[in-house]
């Protein structure tokens, strides 16, 4: 028997704030305000057009997935359309989010992790850092990496 590897069926790239904020706001209401019951004023912010965002297509090009990388460093936003979860979408934005501040200089990145997706984080690397926490009607935990600059 050989081992298989099988290519992911989707692509994660950089995405632009205003090129492609009707797919990221698309993929974040659905998840977020529809999904989850985030009220619609606590999921848009002004952070949005000073993030670094990335976005998963289908192989079709729909939008499924989408994260941002604040300019302090904080990854949040993390959300995956419902039909495409357990496929490997949510670690490969996080891979690409990480990377990107890597790439910064950062030394470290910190999240607020919903408490349903402390185990994901975790074998991503996260540690919790502290205690529970109620943000936007949803319990959190903050967690953080560590991450080695590149070498340039």
């Amino acid at each position: 028997m050989f081992p298989v590897t099988l290519q992911p069926s989707y692509t994660v790239r950089a995405a632009d704030w205003d090129a492609d904020r009707k797919a990221l706001r698309a993929i974040r209401y659905q998840v977020f305000v529809k999904e989850q019951g985030v009220p619609e004023e606590l999921e848009w912010d002004d952070l949005d057009g000073r993030s670094h965002h990335v976005v998963a297509l289908a192989p079709d090009g729909v939008p499924i997935g989408t994260g941002r990388l604040l300019p302090d460093g904080h990854i949040g936003r993390m959300a995956v359309l419902k039909t495409w979860r357990g496929r490997g979408v949510g670690s490969a934005v996080l891979k690409a989010l990480v990377d990107s501040a890597r790439a910064s200089g950062f030394a470290q990145v910190q999240l607020h992790a919903q408490t349903h997706a402390i185990g994901f984080y975790a074998r991503h690397g996260f540690a919790v850092q502290g205690g529970e926490f109620m943000e936007a009607g949803i319990p959190h935990v903050v967690m953080s990496r560590p991450i080695k600059a590149q070498a340039r």
